[in-house]
């Protein structure tokens, strides 16, 4: 059906129609055989445009770099798992998956995050330590608000440490690039909250919550970010059935933020809390931490803070996510959600939120081990996930966002004569661009063999190149090229002849001092320069 319905349409259709648009039902196609489509990309998502892209590369390019300056090592897992491996991992979260259809005997899932393919890759392959890195898409039916970079469809840029060490190490690694990665960004105002599943774990035990029942009020302490505390103790007692007694005790704890001394100190002289052997060993690996984010000179970015819960299951160690200024909701947020024109972006009523999180998981990869019938292979894993989109969502709020040029062209070649003998030295222009290629400069130049100047100098100013190699009529029989500047700045400015045979000495010379310190503008950019 499909096939005789396909060749009734026409060719030029082709181009722009894809085989999910179109209807195994004849009725479907209008009689006038022309398809009827809605332009716009699925809600939540979102197509980049060249000079975004420009930024978002150097985005991963900055992360890539600093995963392998640790030693980090790249893999790549499918963007589609089977359900059965991503279910029970994200708690409440769950219902964000995307479920796809039956495509033939199993049941798949799109990603929710790298984390947990990443432990399934560790058991099927039994892996017994990595330092790897993976940058890719994940999805999730969550609430879009584009602006402030939470979509459906996201890159997250992960880095996590797998294998048995001394304790709390890796942990402060983790939380060391967590600052590497964000001051490189040039993000200077953030704060690194940081929180013990154990140490959490805890305290809902001293307060009388019963042990089915701690991933629930977890999940409901996870929300203090975004909700006052009457409306998250509301939950804890009406919806999760625990007693006033025992939400008021939970307050008391998960109120509490500071410094790791400060808040460490409290704790640490609770009886009641060092009571449990839980909250006792998450006292101890702070304890330890402790030590070492000295050593890396990146307490002052950090605030230990009980509200803290990260509401994924599998976590069981430390916890941690940066936040900005811009991460939380505003004041009104109630207010304005009331007030919004529109239910398919909550842009107006939230903040950007965490932009990287983590934490220890040290369970997830036996899980899957024991899951399918191999022998038990307790590897611990500790990562942190860096929010591409979100952390796009600042960096484009710098004013100097507005110079980013989408091509990485350096030069433009051009050529300039007349006379009912001139060519437009097109041959020429072509090797003159080889040479630069074959020196790894970005040249580009008119594809016409007559190219007027106004022409060349219009594309030369769209490519947004700072240099242009000019091939005059009599210059180049002599041998002669001329290098110039480009731009309003350099408008009387003939620039410098330079031997034909010299020209990829004089343009790396040149391009050199094209930009202010040699930083080009995107790396100012991204580095917040």
């Amino acid at each position: 059906m499909i096939n005789r319905l396909l060749k009734r349409l026409p060719t030029r259709l082709f181009v722009t129609m894809s085989q999910d648009t179109v209807s195994t039902s004849a009725a479907s196609v209008p009689k006038n055989n022309k398809l009827q489509v809605s332009l716009k990309t699925p809600k939540g998502t979102k197509d980049w445009a060249d000079s975004d892209m420009v930024i978002r590369e150097a985005i991963f390019g900055t992360l890539s770099n600093l995963f392998k300056r640790h030693g980090g090592v790249t893999i790549d897992t499918p963007v589609f798992e089977l359900k059965e491996i991503l279910a029970g991992k994200y708690g409440e979260d769950s219902k964000l998956i995307y479920d796809l259809k039956d495509q033939g005997g199993e049941l798949c899932s799109l990603r929710y995050d790298l984390t947990v393919p990443f432990a399934r890759y560790i058991a099927m392959n039994n892996v017994p330590t990595i330092k790897r890195y993976h940058i890719a898409k994940v999805y999730r039916r969550d609430q879009p608000a584009m602006t402030k970079g939470r979509m459906r469809e996201f890159y997250q840029c992960d880095f996590d440490i797998a294998g048995n060490y001394e304790s709390m190490i890796p942990d402060a690694e983790c939380l060391s690039i967590l600052v590497e990665g964000l001051t490189g960004l040039g993000i200077k105002d953030f704060k690194i909250k940081v929180n013990h599943r154990k140490i959490l774990d805890g305290i809902f035990k001293i307060s009388g919550v019963k042990d089915d029942d701690v991933r629930k009020i977890s999940s409901a302490v996870d929300k203090l970010d975004k909700t006052p505390w009457e409306t998250v103790k509301k939950e804890i007692t009406v919806e999760k059935g625990q007693s006033e007694e025992t939400a008021d005790k939970i307050g008391e704890y998960v109120k509490l933020n500071g410094t790791l001394q400060e808040i460490y100190s409290v704790l640490s002289q609770d009886p009641v809390l060092t009571s449990n052997e839980l909250a006792k060993q998450g006292l101890e690996e702070i304890s330890t931490i402790m030590n070492y984010t000295n050593a890396f000179g990146i307490d002052s970015y950090i605030s230990f803070d009980l509200s803290l819960a990260r509401g994924l299951d599998y976590y069981t160690g430390l916890i941690y996510e940066a936040v900005t200024a811009g991460s939380a909701p505003p004041e009104e947020a109630a207010e304005l959600k009331k007030k919004a024109k529109s239910e398919d972006d909550a842009s107006a009523y939230v903040g950007v939120g965490s932009i990287a999180a983590g934490g220890r998981y040290d369970n997830l990869v036996n899980m899957f081990s024991q899951a399918s019938g191999r022998k038990s292979n307790q590897i611990p894993c500790v990562g942190i996930s860096f929010g591409v989109e979100r952390i796009f969502s600042l960096i484009k709020q710098r004013t100097s966002s507005a110079n980013i040029k989408p091509t990485a062209t350096q030069v433009f070649i051009m050529a300039f004569g007349g006379g009912k003998d001139w060519t437009g030295f097109l041959p020429e222009r072509m090797k003159v661009a080889k040479q630069l290629w074959n020196a790894g400069i970005e040249a580009e130049y008119v594809y016409k063999s007559k190219a007027n100047p106004r022409k060349q100098f219009e594309s030369a100013e769209k490519s947004g190149a700072p240099l242009a190699v000019i091939l005059g009529k009599e210059e180049f029989l002599e041998g002669k090229l001329r290098v110039k500047r480009l731009g309003q700045e350099f408008a009387n400015d003939d620039g410098e002849l330079i031997s034909a045979d010299k020209i990829v000495d004089a343009v790396k010379e040149k391009l050199g001092s094209v930009h202010k310190d040699g930083v080009d503008e995107v790396t100012r950019l991204i580095r917040g320069l």
